[in-house]
C-alpha cells in the first residue's frame, strides 16, 4: 500500500521569530542642530549595499516519510492505521473469500478440460463454472474498487486531525529553535544536506515524548 504523505509537496515552513526590527542597529542619537555639519549643496550618493540590513535564517531539513515507519515514526499513526485496517477488516476478509472462490472455480475448470485421454469433458459444467468465474472476477473488481475509495475517504478522515496536529507541533519545535525555514527532503530533490541540520530524528522523539500512546489511545486489534 502506498504510503500516505501528510504534508503538502515541498514543504516550506516559513517562520518569523527573528524580526527585521530586532536585526537592526541601535538608532543613533539625533545631533543638535550646532553639532550638525553644514549641510552640501552637492548630491549624496551610497555605496552600493550601505545600511541594507540582511535577515539571519536558521534552515533545517526533515524526512516526512520516516514520521510513519511502524518503530522509529511517529507512534500517533500507528494507532491511526491500525483503526483504520480494523474499519475494513470485515471488507477485506470478503475479498479475500471471493479470491479463494475464483481460484477454486479455476482449478476446476482446468481438471474438467484436462481430463485423462479417453475421459469425455462435461462441456456444460465447463460453460457454467467458466460463467461463474468470469461473473465473480467481475464482481471482485467493482467491490475492490469500491472498498479501495471508500478506504481512501476514510483514511484522509481519519490523518486529517493529526496532520494538524504534527503540522502545529512542528511550527512551534521550529519557533522554540529559532528555525526560519524547514525544507521537506521527502519531497524537495536535495543534491546535498549535512546531517547537522536533519531535525527528523529529534522532532520524532519530541512529539512522541509529548504525545505518548497510551492503552486507552490504541485501538483494540
Amino acid at each position: 500500500m502506498k504510503k500516505y504523505n501528510f504534508l503538502s509537496a515541498g514543504l516550506l515552513l516559513v517562520l518569523t521569530s527573528l524580526s527585521v526590527a530586532a536585526q537592526r542597529p541601535a538608532a543613533q542619537a539625533t545631533p543638535s542642530p550646532a553639532q550638525r555639519p553644514p549641510a552640501s549643496t552637492a548630491p549624496q550618493t551610497s555605496p552600493a549595499g550601505t545600511n541594507v540590513n540582511l535577515p539571519v535564517s536558521k534552515l533545517a531539513v526533515i524526512y516526512t516519510e520516516e514520521f510513519l515507519d511502524p518503530k522509529s515514526g511517529i507512534l500517533k499513526f500507528g494507532t491511526v492505521i491500525a483503526k483504520l485496517n480494523g474499519e475494513f477488516q470485515k471488507e477485506k476478509d470478503a475479498l479475500t473469500q471471493m479470491s479463494t472462490r475464483a481460484t477454486q472455480l479455476q482449478e476446476e475448470i482446468g481438471k474438467l478440460q484436462n481430463a485423462p485421454a479417453g475421459t469425455p469433458i462435461d462441456a456444460n459444467s465447463v460453460r457454467t463454472k467458466t460463467e461463474q468465474l468470469d461473473q465473480l472476477k467481475r464482481d471482485i473488481q467493482r467491490r475492490g474498487e469500491d472498498a479501495q475509495a471508500a478506504y481512501n475517504k476514510r483514511r484522509a478522515q481519519l490523518f486529517e486531525p493529526l496532520q494538524s496536529e504534527i503540522g502545529k507541533a512542528l511550527q512551534a519545535f521550529a519557533v522554540a529553535r529559532s528555525i526560519n525555514v524547514i525544507i521537506d527532503g521527502t519531497d524537495v530533490p536535495l543534491s546535498y544536506a549535512a546531517d547537522s541540520i536533519n531535525i527528523t530524528r529529534a522532532f520524532i522523539i519530541d512529539f512522541n515524548s509529548k504525545n505518548p500512546v497510551t492503552a486507552s489511545t490504541t485501538p483494540p486489534q
